[in-house]
C-alpha cells in the first residue's frame, strides 16, 4: 500500500509518502546516501512480527526524496520501533534539511501512528560520529517534540585518516609488535567458512559468559543478502589456527563497523584483537573509508568498563549514541 499523508502548515513544498510493505526504497531519488540499515535489502532481514511502515519525505521542485524513516510495529501496534533489529535506524535526511521539514515529517508520522493505536515510539539514532551535525539537529527536534533519552551509550571509533599505531596506547603497541614477532597475520576469510567461524565465535563468547545475538542461519542469510557489505576477517597464528575473528559491515561507502569481534582467552597474552583492528583499519583506509566504528561497550547488565578501556587504548574516539522514546498515547486511552 502507498499513499500520501497530510503535513502541517508551512511544509507545502514537501509531500510525505507512506509505503506499508516488508521493505521499500524511495520512489524519487534520495538527496543523500542511505545507510545500509535504511536500504530495502537490510530491512527485509529484520524479522519483526508486526506491520512495517516506510515514510519518505519528498520535495517536488528538485524531484527527490529528502528524508526517510522506517517504523516497525509490534503485533498489536502498541509499540513502534526504528529499527527492529539493526545497530541503528531512526530518520535519515539530506544534508542541510531545514529543521521545520524534520519537525513536519515527525509530527505527521506521530499522527499516523496514533491512528493505529501506537502508545510508545522508540528511535535508536546512529552514533554522533557518523554525521555529527544532522544527528545533533535530529536530536534537538526530537527533544523539542517531547522525546526522552531512554538509553545513552558511549560509542568509539577510529578515524581512518590517521595512523593506527600512532594512536595506540603503549601497552597495545607492545602487544601488536608481539603478535607480529610471533608470526600472527590478518586475513580476509571466505564466507564458506561461516559454520566454523560461528562455532569459534560461540566458544569465545561462552568463555566470557555471553551469548551470540544471531544464529548461524541468520548470519549466513546476512552474507548471502549483502555480499558486498559484510566481511569475515581473522587473525591466524603461525600454525594457521584462528587467534581472533570478526564480522565487519560496510555501513556506507565511508564507514566500516567492527560488528562481531572475538578471541579465545588462551590468546590473551598476545591480544590478537589489536592486530585484528590494525587489519580492519588498513582495509578501511585502502577502501577509501573515513571511519572504523568500534561499537558501544554496553552489556545487558550495564557498561563493560574493561571493553571501554580497551577501545580507548586502541585510540578510540568517543561519541554519544542515543535511543529516544516518546509516549504517544496515555495508558488510559
Amino acid at each position: 500500500m502507498s499513499c500520501f499523508l497530510p503535513l502541517p502548515a508551512g511544509a507545502e513544498q514537501y509531500a510525505l509518502r507512506l509505503v506499508a510493505a516488508e521493505a521499500a526504497e524511495p520512489v524519487l531519488p534520495p538527496a543523500y546516501t542511505p545507510w545500509l540499515y535504511h536500504t530495502a535489502r537490510h530491512m527485509a532481514l529484520q524479522s519483526s512480527p508486526g506491520e512495517r511502515l516506510h515514510f519518505f519525505l519528498e520535495e517536488a521542485a528538485p524531484g527527490c526524496t529528502v528524508a526517510q524513516l522506517s517504523v516497525f510495529l509490534s503485533p498489536d501496534s502498541a509499540v513502534a520501533r526504528s529499527p527492529w533489529q539493526a545497530p541503528f535506524g531512526a530518520l535519515q535526511g539530506a544534508p542541510g534539511l531545514p529543521a521545520r521539514a524534520l519537525r513536519a515529517m515527525l509530527t505527521a508520522v506521530e499522527a499516523e501512528l496514533r491512528t493505529r493505536g501506537t502508545r510508545r515510539f522508540t528511535l535508536r539514532l546512529p552514533a554522533f560520529a557518523y554525521e555529527p551535525a544532522p544527528t545533533a539537529r535530529l536530536t534537538q527536534e526530537l527533544t523539542q517534540l517531547g522525546y526522552q533519552v531512554a538509553l545513552a551509550e558511549l560509542n568509539n571509533h577510529l578515524p581512518l585518516n590517521q595512523d593506527f599505531r600512532a594512536r595506540l596506547h603503549a601497552s597495545e603497541r607492545r602487544r601488536l609488535l608481539k603478535c607480529e614477532r610471533h608470526g600472527l597475520r590478518f586475513e580476509q576469510e571466505p564466507p564458506l567458512l561461516l559454520p566454523l567461524a560461528y562455532e569459534f565465535l560461540r566458544r569465545c563468547r561462552q568463555e566470557k559468559g555471553q551469548d551470540l545475538s544471531m544464529t548461524l542461519e541468520q548470519l549466513q542469510t546476512l552474507f548471502r543478502a549483502l555480499p558486498d557489505q559484510v566481511f569475515l576477517f581473522s587473525v591466524r597464528d603461525a600454525a594457521g589456527e584462528w587467534a581472533a575473528l570478526t564480522i565487519a559491515i560496510r555501513v556506507r561507502e565511508d564507514v566500516l563497523y567492527n560488528f562481531y569481534p572475538a578471541s579465545p582467552l588462551a590468546y590473551n597474552t598476545f591480544s590478537p584483537v589489536v592486530l585484528l583492528n590494525a587489519g580492519l583499519h588498513a582495509f578501511g583506509q585502502a577502501s577509501g573509508m573515513r571511519l572504523l566504528d568500534l561499537g558501544t561497550s554496553t552489556l545487558p547488565e550495564g557498561l563493560n568498563q574493561s571493553l571501554l578501556q580497551f577501545k580507548r587504548h586502541l585510540g578510540g574516539v568517543p561519541s554519544l549514541k542515543l535511543t529516544l522514546e516518546k509516549e504517544l498515547l496515555s495508558s488510559g486511552l
